[in-house]
């Protein structure tokens, strides 16, 4: 399995609009799903600082995910473009293998 992690700070009036993109079901997961290789996405959403969020997507391996983006790739940098006014702060925290 091959993970990727991503911390984000939201503002209190973006926090809905972010939660139905990078959630469970939400658009990422959405164009994700373009791959069967694709396993999922949790939003964790930080029980002590507001508007703090983590997002971990699953993958089956690194290849498969490195796949999807090259053939995704116009696809997803429209979809992040998008999204960036959703978030005030976004850190890759990490790629990870099981």
């Amino acid at each position: 399995m091959f993970v990727v992690v991503w911390q984000f700070e939201v503002a209190e009036e973006k926090l809905a609009a972010f939660e139905a993109a990078y959630g469970a079901e939400g658009e990422w997961a959405k164009l994700f799903r373009a791959s069967p290789k694709y396993t999922g996405t949790e939003l964790l959403r930080d029980a002590y600082v507001p508007g703090s969020y983590l997002t971990i997507d699953r993958w089956a391996s690194e290849a498969d995910f490195r796949a999807f983006r090259k053939r995704h790739d116009k696809d997803y940098e429209k979809l992040d473009r998008a999204c960036d006014a959703l978030t005030a702060k976004e850190t890759r925290v990490g790629a990870y293998t099981v």
